[in-house]
């Protein structure tokens, strides 16, 4: 099949593009669901005219239905983008790019999807459906999954879709609430992933940055200490990844902090932990949840990040080198490759 696309792209470079505008159209379509013909030619860089003409072409093939509320993908289309992904990937040279990935920081498995999510709120679409797709695979009965917070876990949130192997798992938060908006915080990203796949689950109602004498306090409460127990015998994490002046903005850190963890060359956020170029602690913040001993304990850890923004931070976290599988989008990719 590479061969037959290797020689497409020499003899036929034109069809080659074509078929990758309309896998691109179907694509995008199939992540909104339903989406109007005005946002996707937005979303495509293309005029609403020019589309049109795919649009027609790729209804009349049965792969697209039109409806009052806009247009979806058909039961032919999704299985036809199913079908095509493998080799997608190798036209886009995102196969290529995941094993340089893979080796190079050496991870057990790394998932590219195509763009920017710094700039395409489709592209942070696929890094949810890819997130999901992967927990799906690796899940098994009667475990704990524990989830951090933010809008990439949210996404893989919302492709989560109940199947056999969730039967008797619990999701939980890794981590305590850091005083953003309430759908973006561990609490509610776990209770959803229950809530999409049938799945129990148990919350975590403390701040995630506390100062030391309420940690040692809070630690003491018989409820807490117990759930805690639970979170850190997680069988899976799942996990985002912040740049480090940014999450300590979030977390609303002292400037004398701020500045110590500039100094020191973080570049990364974690769990509450701190990491330079090199994926070495610089910092730890205290918190309830999680700890870096427990993640190293846990069986299956997937980070899900992306955006060029946040390349250099992803590279810093896979340094540290407890991640099995990552999942991230093209442009961060191309940026890890740079901090290699």
């Amino acid at each position: 099949m590479r061969a037959i696309l290797d020689i497409q792209k020499q003899l036929l470079p034109d069809l080659v593009d074509v078929m990758q505008k309309r896998y691109t159209i179907l694509h995008l379509i199939m992540l909104s669901r339903v989406v109007g013909r005005r946002t996707l030619a937005g979303a495509m860089n293309m005029t609403e005219r020019v589309l049109r003409g795919e649009i027609d072409f790729l209804k009349a093939q049965g792969l697209l239905e039109i409806e009052s509320l806009g247009m979806r993908v058909t039961d032919s289309g999704l299985q036809l983008l199913e079908e095509m992904e493998p080799m997608i990937k190798h036209l886009f040279g995102l196969s290529e790019l995941e094993e340089r990935i893979r080796q190079g920081f050496n991870i057990a498995q790394v998932i590219v999807v195509p763009g920017d999510s710094d700039h395409s709120p489709f592209v942070k679409k696929e890094l949810g459906r890819a997130g999901a797709a992967v927990l799906r695979k690796v899940v098994s009965r009667d475990g704990v999954i524990a989830v951090t917070g933010g809008s990439t876990l949210a996404a893989v949130a919302h492709y989560l879709t109940p199947t056999a192997q969730f039967k008797g798992i619990w999701f939980v938060p890794a981590r305590g609430g850091l005083g953003e908006s309430v759908e973006l915080q561990a609490n509610t990203i776990a209770s959803t992933m229950a809530k999409k796949t049938n799945c129990q689950y148990r919350l975590l109602h403390v701040p995630d940055h506390l100062g030391e004498d309420a940690y040692q306090s809070l630690i003491q409460d018989a409820n807490i200490n117990e759930l805690l127990k639970v979170i850190r015998k997680a069988r899976i994490v799942v996990h985002g990844i912040g740049e480090a002046m940014v999450m300590a903005k979030r977390r609303k850190v002292d400037e004398a902090t701020v500045q110590s963890l500039r100094e020191d060359g973080a570049l990364a956020e974690a769990f509450g932990y701190y990491f330079d170029n090199k994926g070495l602690v610089v910092h730890k913040i205290p918190t309830m949840g999680l700890r870096l001993e427990d993640i190293q304990q846990t069986e299956t850890v997937i980070a899900v990040a992306g955006g060029k923004s946040k390349g250099e931070s992803i590279a810093a976290v896979m340094r540290f080198g407890h991640d099995d599988v990552l999942v991230t989008d093209e442009a961060a990719a191309k940026e890890m490759l740079k901090h290699l």
